[in-house]
């Protein structure tokens, strides 16, 4: 059994038989379904109308091939999905991912964590996900584009500025954004918000760029307020190199913390000294180097192979935010061992339950994904607001709404986790205050 609540049992029972080999999306409903025993049996109707079973069903998916002909005149092909998860309370938002690793089950995951994410924020958002097995890595700027254009010409049917609004995610940047969003507009003739994390030459959103990791750390120290901490004199150990990590590191630092290490999926780095975040910069956003070449101009750095070993580095904040499940019980009991206080994540879903579990017997502060990393979702929606007013916000108007979505949402999920009998538990809080406001608008548009 999976749960003791026989109702819940039989869903989550329907869910992995129905989605066999999914494992990461198994683990995404899991957690929620934990949440909701006491709002369930605290609203019989629920049950009585199905919102759950709809909810664990994605409204849509589409599954494409993506030939495209490599620098060699070879012909390649590639798979694309968009799922279109729940457009509950607003057209389908959800970022791209290109990474080998994509199959249907990790943007399953990734579209259900997004429904939840999104109401989170307040804005008008559902929730979807999308991408493809293509690896951007060592390919020249031809062949992504060449990519990219063919994915599109399929995605481009399904999607829009008022029906489905991808954005950027893992292997999927600036420049994919802009071969993406140039492929839509070149076969719908039309100059439309139907992409996000645009440039902003045409359309893009200032702070965008920085949303996701200066979210984080605004989650991350409500977290630490709310029990008369801060960031200011901390150690914080971050992971990944990519956009989350860079801006979460210059946003701690801001806030008076110290950021001793950070990693790529070959291995990491630790600087006793603080890490230099403009070297950080110059190999990730210029050269697209390997981080390990930090060390050649920071001798008294040292470098690791293997990514795990940063969580045992000694440290008062936590923020990873590489990939799904990158935080095992071992590593969390690690973290535990040295004193560490917080742990915000900033990837999706990077803690597997057995390591949240591990947190929370620990009294350790946790912040989960589907809260602490929405500042990007929430910036991408601000987006979308600007461009239908064919206007932009000043870095300080954006910053200023986003630093304020931040603390309503950790506002609210402690409110929900401690009036259904969980206080501080905020992976409870998160999946009920974000499902309430799913839940009410399913009720309201009856059964569709």
């Amino acid at each position: 059994m999976y749960f003791e609540n026989e109702y819940l049992d039989k869903i989550m029972t329907d869910v992995v038989k129905r989605n066999a080999n999914e494992p990461e999306f198994h683990q995404a409903v899991k957690e929620v379904l934990e949440s909701l025993e006491p709002v369930i049996e605290a609203n019989p109707k629920i049950k009585e109308c199905a919102i759950i079973e709809r909810l664990v069903e994605p409204e849509r998916i589409i599954k494409f091939r993506v030939p495209w002909v490599d620098d060699n005149g070879k012909v390649q092909v590639n798979r694309g999905f968009r799922i279109q998860f729940n457009s509950a309370i607003g057209p389908y938002k959800g970022g791209l991912r290109f990474h080998p690793s994509v199959y249907e089950g990790i943007i399953k995951f990734l579209g259900f964590e997004q429904i939840f994410k999104n109401s989170l924020t307040g804005l008008p958002i559902g929730g979807g996900k999308g991408g493809s097995d293509f690896d951007p890595k060592g390919k020249s700027d031809r062949e992504v584009m060449a990519f990219c254009q063919s994915f599109m010409t399929e995605l481009s049917k399904h999607i829009g500025a008022e029906t489905d609004v991808p954005a950027g995610d893992i292997g999927v940047g600036g420049r994919e954004i802009g071969f993406l969003y140039g492929q839509y507009k070149r076969l719908r003739n039309e100059f439309t918000g139907v992409l996000t994390g645009k440039g902003l030459t045409y359309g893009g959103s200032l702070a965008r760029t920085q949303a996701t990791g200066y979210g984080l750390c605004y989650f991350a120290n409500e977290m630490l307020k709310a029990k008369g901490l801060s960031f200011e004199g901390k150690t914080v150990v971050i992971s990944g190199s990519g956009n989350v990590a860079i801006y979460a590191n210059e946003k701690a630092t801001t806030l008076g913390g110290k950021v001793v290490a950070m990693s790529d999926s070959n291995g990491y780095i630790y600087d006793k000294n603080g890490i230099d975040l403009d070297c950080v910069k110059e190999l990730k956003e210029v050269k697209r180097a390997r981080i390990k070449e930090y060390i050649t101009t920071h001798p008294d750095a040292e470098y690791h192979e293997g990514c795990s070993g940063i969580w045992t580095i000694k440290c008062d904040i936590a923020l990873p935010c590489a990939t799904q499940n990158e935080i095992n019980e071992e590593s969390a009991k690690a973290l535990v061992a040295n004193g560490v206080i917080a742990v915000a994540e900033g990837a999706n879903m990077p803690s597997t339950p057995e390591a949240i579990a591990t947190f929370q017997n620990a009294k350790v502060l946790f912040g989960p994904a589907k809260a602490a990393n929405a500042g990007g979702v929430a910036t991408s929606a601000l987006e979308m607001c600007q461009n239908s007013m064919k206007y932009s916000w000043t870095f300080e108007e954006v910053d200023g709404k986003l630093h304020n979505i931040m603390k309503d949402i950790y506002k609210n999920c402690a409110e929900a986790c401690a009036k259904y009998g969980m206080p501080d538990n905020l992976v409870a809080g998160a999946n009920i205050a974000g499902f309430l406001k799913v839940c009410d608008a399913m009720m309201a548009q009856g059964i569709v």
